[in-house]
């Protein structure tokens, strides 16, 4: 059995980590696979890349000739949006090394054509990060249900015409895709619903299989020792915040943190509390509480990652939408209880007040709410970061990813 991954990148975003981590994961089954990048940023030798100057440079170029088209629209909102024109060789490269099965992840950043897809002359599994498979371009949709139709006059681009960029994108997909024999994997419950209410992907096999991670780089750690190797106060409760973009990042709900974390400080929390931030600098206007703020940047190696979810004593995610976040599973993963709205895929790894707290929907009183719950009681708190830790043992591991994914492997490659 010879597997081949597609992804724009081995390591970096949420979504390159995660195809990187079930490499990893059929690596260990012992399992032929490897993984064809736009971008490679590691060493392994299974990850294939252009290795001239020229390759790399193009490369570099590709994620910024991606949005030239998208230059007509000069309001647009600044979130992500992929166009997938750019002429690519993938079909040639994936012939030569004759997979059984292809598993497409994240493929965007100019890296492969909406067209190419229907030119693999294999299986395709198609597992998805994000929404961009079944829209018009974006890879969240707000509150836009455009994508169960046929997209056009897209609020994301601020556009007024039904035959806009999002209709052009939609009905390249629709043609390209027509008679694609594909099966589509989600990572969680809420993503699937939503490929199986689009009018492009609704009539396609849909798994749910959900990230896994290494549980034994992602594990409980002594806090007064994680805490002395980051420099971090051990004499504070500590509240984390992460992500890509952490404070830029819109969906990612850096703004509802600061009003629940500004509700907190008003309830004489100040005096007993710390922010830490990953995935940001410290900006120039630094949010006024009465508690001290730690910002460490970006961080994109496991053991940094680990050692900052082991120190805190709770993660916040409010995000306003999300898929299967790696932070709430990797900081469940370090005994570390999770405050979340409850909105797409957070449902399926938070437990409410079993390891952490899933709060009403924006309601930020709520979320200050449950970030006080977790913290108050220290017997809770130990208890909540077992059951966490038991959760990803029981669900997440590379090992349950791996297998989940060879079953289907195995299924369709005798298919064929």
């Amino acid at each position: 059995m010879k597997v081949l991954l597609c992804s724009s990148s081995d390591i970096g975003g949420g979504a390159a980590r995660s195809a990187y981590r079930l490499h990893q994961g059929l690596q260990d089954l012992q399992i032929d696979s490897q993984i064809l990048v736009q971008t490679k940023l590691s060493d392994d030798l299974r990850v294939l890349a252009g290795s001239s100057k020229l390759a790399k440079g193009l490369a570099k170029l590709r994620p910024t000739l991606d949005q030239l088209p998208l230059y007509p629209y000069p309001k647009r909102d600044r979130t992500p949006y992929s166009v997938q024109w750019l002429p690519d060789k993938l079909t040639e490269k994936v012939a030569k090394l004759n997979p059984d099965v292809i598993n497409l992840h994240w493929i965007n950043g100019g890296y492969l054509k909406i067209e190419t897809i229907a030119r693999f002359k294999k299986p395709i599994i198609w597992t998805l990060h994000d929404m961009w498979a079944f829209t018009g371009g974006c890879h969240y949709n707000g509150d836009c249900m455009n994508y169960t139709n046929s997209c056009g006059a897209c609020p994301q681009l601020h556009s007024n015409k039904e035959k806009d960029l999002s209709r052009w994108i939609w009905q390249r997909k629709a043609k390209a895709w027509e008679n694609l024999n594909l099966t589509i994997i989600t990572p969680s419950h809420w993503l699937a619903k939503c490929v199986a209410s689009s009018s492009l992907l609704k009539d396609t096999r849909i798994e749910v299989i959900p990230n896994g991670l290494d549980t034994k780089q992602y594990k409980p750690i002594e806090k007064s020792v994680a805490r002395s190797i980051l420099g971090l106060p051990e004499d504070k409760q500590l509240i984390l915040f992460g992500a890509m973009s952490a404070t830029s990042d819109p969906r990612k709900g850096f703004n509802l943190l600061q009003s629940a974390l500004q509700k907190l400080s008003q309830s004489g929390w100040g005096e007993n509390v710390e922010l830490v931030v990953f995935g940001s600098s410290k900006p120039s206007n630094p949010l006024e509480l009465e508690f001290n703020s730690h910002y460490l940047g970006r961080l994109s190696d496991d053991i940094s990652l680990a050692l900052v979810y082991a120190a805190a004593d709770v993660f916040v995610a409010p995000s306003v939408q999300d898929n299967l976040p790696n932070t709430v599973m990797e900081s469940l993963a370090c005994g570390t209880p999770c405050v979340a709205f409850d909105i797409g895929g957070m449902p399926d790894m938070i437990d409410h007040q079993q390891n952490g707290y899933l709060a009403k929907p924006f309601d930020v009183e709520d979320l200050a709410r449950g970030i006080a719950w977790v913290l108050e009681d220290e017997e809770s708190l130990r208890k909540l970061g077992v059951n966490g830790r038991e959760k990803v043992e029981q669900n997440y591991t590379l090992e349950i990813q791996a297998n989940s994914y060879m079953s289907l492997y195995k299924e369709l490659s005798l298919l064929k």
